[in-house]
């Protein structure tokens, strides 16, 4: 079973937030916390990431899977809200067990295969000494010395386990499933929820050329920019995603049900 954060009042709308590659549900806490006071809000970490099972796989029908089985657990259909990789996570749950998904933010992301490779980033936290480190500042440092940026270093870092010198991340299996994970399955149905494709104006990831895709699966789509925001919209823009989250799922008009 998938490691979660839950917060809010369980009476509340419940919404279920997945976040992206190298992350986990502590990246989303403030969000969460902010969320709290209208909905009854869940932070997971997927497999291969912060404190949930680490497997000698990793592709989107297993990461569905899983979020499916969490899901049934905690009692039923919530919305779903997927960041990135933990977009196409959502997307692959959506189209494959539709009945545990009310409405759907998918942010920047598409259902669509990448070309560019996170693999550098692994190269650079496999090289990390930890055995040198004894506080956050340590890792960032050495991360720097290999040319990775400011925001990076501190996302990274947060998958640190600093007292048992070790990252809650499998890197080793992350890196074999690279191709997996910057691909998209082909799959076959419709989702005819409601989906919010919500990208930041900064970004490429979700393409004009996407949309036919997009709509092909999603046929009730909406599309939303944030301005000034690039792939990291949440972190660009917390404020402007979250009123975002709030409007899409209709948080205001369910609070008092």
């Amino acid at each position: 079973m998938l490691s979660y954060t839950e917060y809010g009042d369980p009476g509340a709308p419940r919404v279920m937030i997945v976040h992206g590659l190298y992350g986990s549900g502590r990246n989303w806490s403030v969000i969460a916390k902010r969320l709290a006071s209208r909905a009854h809000v869940f932070t997971i970490d997927l497999r291969n990431h912060g404190l949930s099972p680490k497997t000698e796989t990793h592709s989107y029908p297993e990461m569905a899977a899983d979020l499916g089985a969490l899901i049934e657990h905690l009692g039923g259909p919530m919305h779903v809200v997927g960041h990135s990789m933990g977009g196409k996570a959502a997307m692959t749950l959506a189209l494959t067990q539709p009945e545990h998904v009310d409405r759907m933010i998918v942010a920047d992301i598409a259902p669509v295969s990448y070309s560019h490779s996170q693999l550098p980033f692994i190269k650079a936290m496999k090289a990390v000494d930890l055995a040198r480190v004894s506080r956050r500042s340590d890792a960032e440092a050495q991360l720097a010395e290999q040319g990775v940026e400011p925001a990076l270093r501190s996302f990274f870092t947060q998958s640190l386990d600093i007292k048992e010198k070790k990252w809650n991340l499998n890197l080793d299996t992350l890196e074999a499933e690279m191709d997996k994970i910057m691909s998209f399955p082909a799959l076959d149905g419709q989702f005819g929820n409601p989906v919010l494709f919500l990208t930041g104006a900064l970004s490429d990831y979700v393409a004009p050329d996407h949309r036919p895709q997009i709509k092909a699966l999603f046929p009730q789509a909406r599309f939303a920019k944030l301005t000034g925001a690039g792939h990291w919209l949440h972190a660009d823009k917390p404020r402007a995603f979250e009123e975002a989250v709030v409007a899409f799922l209709a948080l205001n008009n369910e609070a008092g049900k």
